[in-house]
């Protein structure tokens, strides 16, 4: 409410509530006396004319506040103001100095601050002149305004066109607020509205609000911005072969998934390894479902070889499961908001979104999820939905509409082929990282999601029956191409044997050849030998003889002589 506001109420000015039997106008005046008292130390003053003060102490017991307690510690008085118009006589001009006495006294009592008065139709509603009904009614403001004290008027709206009965109320107020409780195709919806407040910016649509146990929620989609991280942590989705399709880490922390598809493609196996991989981290995850109790829901993941119920005995993992028609649909907003505020996950599951439909048209499911998706990326929380499609040919479409919401768009879908019906993934989308483009078929197996090969044959992506039959062709082509290979393997190693005995063989020849040959060189080279030592030896004998004969001529020479 002081977001929609831009602060709050208008300090020290009046506040006029309007709206219808049971729009909430009490409960809205209380609250403000309560918050104020508790959270601000700004002690009030309820004075009604219409219900006891046993009665609105029971009322506001069933918000969670205690009136007695309040009362006791001087920080609230509550009054009653009796009036009965039959049991009153005219006596002269009407005036209220004797309501500003009381509420003068009352004020003084425990200094009081915030007023609430509930309800002004009581005060004049037997008035016969509207000159002295406006006068009457402009002096009770004035005197409000000058006490510094800042109030909160209710007031009855018995037509749509007016905003008082009176109609005079609104013009004398510096803030209007509207309350509005409707009923739309059996189920219950209240609206509020900001007809205007002087000197401040405000929303000016009408804005969802609930009624529980802890007082008044406004829901606003426009006073949430888009100011939210964006982490650049990558976590698991529980499947590798999918975190393999997305860049190969997975989805972004505090980003929001949407898994669609049609009726048993398997959206709620893809959340359930996403819940267990978050849980195995550590992380808690709420798990909000709308289609299946979660007993049920642990014992169908038991098929896949997911085991969810260790991870709620930790505390790590907790079930909300709820009929949509059982609230309406900001009712469903508060309890997400009040479930995340008590258990504080790190990871919100919400399977399917689909169902919200029973409780509001398109528009409002949207304007709902808008504030729950920007509400989880300001909080950090990773989130995944999942869509229920109509199935037929037109699949890139959600039932509500919000996939242009959504950071990663996951698409299931059942394939029909020669008899038989396969699932298969595509990766339509995934902001800010890389992705495969591939049509995956994947099996639901006792040991979990497996995605498979993208297989692509002769008529484009075969699945199931169709791509087991092309693997054994396949394979029975390879087994004969590999049959063919060991053929001419076994050939050319037939080739290679004789080859190497061709080698050896005239290799044996040439050694031979080379022995004999050798043989020859050393046997002339010995021959040689002895040659040269025959010519030696022979020279030598025939030198020593030729000077012999040379001394003999000498000798001889010399006789003659």
């Amino acid at each position: 409410m002081d977001e929609i506001t831009g602060g709050g109420l208008p300090r020290g000015r009046p506040t006029l509530i309007s709206g219808g039997p049971g729009a909430g106008k009490t409960l809205f005046g209380l609250e403000f006396l309560v918050r104020g008292a508790t959270k601000y130390n700004e002690p009030g003053v309820f004075m009604s004319f219409e219900e006891s003060i046993e009665d609105l102490a029971k009322n506001a017991a069933s918000l969670g506040f205690d009136l007695d307690r309040l009362v006791a510690d001087k920080k609230l008085f509550v009054d009653y103001v009796h009036i009965e118009r039959s049991e009153i006589a005219e006596t002269g001009e009407y005036d209220l100095d004797g309501l500003f006495i009381r509420i003068a006294d009352a004020a003084e009592r425990v200094g009081a601050r915030r007023i609430v008065l509930d309800t002004i139709e009581s005060l004049f509603g037997e008035l016969p002149n509207p000159g002295t009904l406006r006068a009457e009614i402009r002096r009770l403001f004035e005197w409000l305004k000058q006490k510094g004290l800042t109030t909160v008027i209710t007031a009855e709206r018995d037509q749509p066109d007016k905003l008082t009965r009176h109609g005079i109320e609104e013009f004398v107020s510096d803030c209007v607020i509207v309350l509005d409780h409707r009923i739309r195709e059996e189920i219950s919806t209240r609206r509020l509205r900001i007809v205007k407040y002087r000197g401040s910016t405000h929303g000016t649509n009408e804005y969802p609000f609930l009624i529980d146990d802890h007082g008044i929620s406004v829901l606003p989609i426009s006073s949430l911005g888009l100011d939210h991280d964006a982490p650049n942590k990558r976590i698991s989705s529980g499947v590798a072969r999918l975190d393999s399709m997305l860049g190969g880490k997975g989805f972004y922390q505090g980003s929001s998934i949407l898994v669609t598809g049609a009726s048993g493609s398997g959206k709620t196996s893809i959340t359930a390894h996403f819940v267990d991989a978050a849980c195995r981290r550590g992380e808690r995850c709420l798990y909000l479902a709308s289609e299946e109790s979660p007993r049920q829901i642990i014992r169908n993941m038991r098929s896949i070889g997911i085991d969810l119920d260790p991870w709620v005995g930790k505390g790590l993992l907790q079930f909300h499961a709820a009929r949509p028609s059982y609230w309406g649909i900001e009712h469903h907003l508060l309890l997400v908001h009040n479930y995340i505020a008590h258990f504080k996950p790190q990871v919100v599951v919400m399977d399917p979104v689909t169902n919200l439909t029973v409780v509001g048209n398109q528009n409002e499911v949207r304007s709902m999820l808008t504030r729950l998706v920007d509400f989880l990326k300001t909080a950090g929380i990773t989130a995944m939905f999942t869509d229920l499609t109509p199935g037929g040919p037109v699949l890139e479409a959600t039932g509500v509409d919000v996939s242009s919401l959504m950071d990663t768009w996951l698409l299931l879908e059942t394939i029909e082929v020669g008899g038989e019906r396969n699932r298969v993934l595509y990766v339509l989308k995934s902001r800010g990282m890389e992705h495969s483009n591939q049509i995956r078929e994947f099996q639901l197996t006792g040991h979990g999601l497996q995605l498979l090969d993208a297989y692509l044959g002769p008529e484009g992506v075969l699945t199931g029956s169709a791509r087991l039959s092309q693997e054994v062709r396949e394979k029975a082509t390879d087994t004969v191409r590999l049959q063919e290979l060991e053929r001419v393997r076994r050939d050319l190693e037939r080739k290679r044997q004789i080859f190497d005995a061709r080698a050896a063989m005239l290799r044996a020849e040439f050694e031979g050849e080379q022995e004999k040959i050798q043989q020859n060189i050393s046997e002339s080279e010995l021959l040689q030998a002895e040659l040269v030592q025959d010519s030696t030896e022979m020279f030598r004998s025939r030198s020593a003889g030729s000077s012999s004969d040379e001394k003999k001529g000498r000798a001889k020479t010399a006789r003659v002589r």
